[in-house]
């Protein structure tokens, strides 16, 4: 993948996750990379997780680009609006948004009507989910378009396809996930004036930090997990949708995805980079295909 030197992009809710694995192919990209999220070596948030974006911002640089770890608050305007201030000032441009704020797993309640659903927990969960996207993409935006050819990702859980067809188990949940989706459409649509390209990605069953603690398994011996859970096995690293990122980032045409749902398998699939272990795993294919189907776990044909 050609090194993108000179570029700068801020994904915000870098701390863990998705985030991480993006920031970290950014910089292996060449990228300046400005990571926000609320947990610092000195402080965390109510996650109370030991992830930080300090850790973060190291990884992108051990992966040979820039990362600037920035304490943000995404529900704040005044903390995002500084950081973008901040941002224009040290670097004159932003050439990639990714808004991968999240913070809703501690409040989704599975399998729970929405009139039993704690309320509180719900709004609190929407306000993470989508508030904090219009909040960042409000303040960025203006910076991105001042080169064309920049590019917004909004990250969300699911195609939109799957989504349309499929309750994602929590009223809450599947407003935030789906409401995504449709807020990079309407923002592709005022970002073409300007040259510049806005889509909605989801990685597939990523190994996030959160997912590997919650089977007791560690990368290194992540299949194990399939022990418990046997579709674990098309299960991918967060480094494979950032390589997503970083390819759509490096693409000359990136404007032929404008508005449109895209997963990490699928852009594997087009441009060819793969996982960690040489693997392209394609989960929403798999998920339809496997196991909605009925059939043995098998990733064969899959990976």
């Amino acid at each position: 993948m050609k090194s993108l030197n000179g570029k700068v992009a801020l994904v915000a809710g870098a701390t863990r996750g998705a985030g991480r694995g993006i920031a970290i192919e950014l910089g292996a990209a060449g990228y300046k990379v400005y990571v926000t999220g609320r947990t610092t070596r000195s402080e965390r948030s109510e996650y109370n997780r030991p992830e930080t974006i300090e850790e973060t911002a190291e990884l992108v640089n051990q992966a040979g680009g820039q990362g600037i770890a920035v304490q943000v608050d995404h529900l704040v305007p005044d903390q995002v609006q500084g950081l973008i201030s901040r941002i224009e000032r040290e670097q004159g441009r932003l050439d990639v948004l990714v808004n991968d704020i999240w913070g809703g797993e501690l409040l989704t309640e599975w399998n729970v009507p929405i009139w039993e659903h704690s309320l509180e927990g719900g709004l609190r969960l929407l306000r993470l989910a989508v508030e904090t996207h219009l909040i960042t993409s409000h303040f960025a935006l203006p910076l991105l378009i001042k080169h064309p050819g920049g590019v917004l990702v909004e990250m969300t859980d699911g195609t939109a396809e799957y989504n349309q067809n499929h309750y994602r188990l929590s009223v809450f949940y599947d407003l935030a996930k789906t409401a995504i989706q449709r807020l990079a459409w309407s923002q592709s649509q005022e970002l073409e004036p300007y040259g510049c390209s806005a889509v909605s990605l989801t990685p597939g069953w990523m190994r996030s930090e959160i997912m590997l603690e919650h089977y007791g398994v560690s990368e290194a011996n992540w299949s194990d997990a399939a022990a418990k859970e046997p579709h674990f096995i098309i299960s991918e690293t967060p480094r494979y949708v950032g390589r997503a990122v970083a390819a759509l980032a490096s693409d000359p045409q990136v404007s032929k995805w404008k508005g449109q749902s895209l997963s990490s398998g699928q852009l594997a699939k087009f441009y060819g980079f793969r996982d960690l272990d040489g693997s392209q795993p394609d989960c929403w294919r798999y998920i339809k295909e496997v196991q909605e189907a009925g059939k043995p776990a098998d990733a064969k044909g899959y990976r």
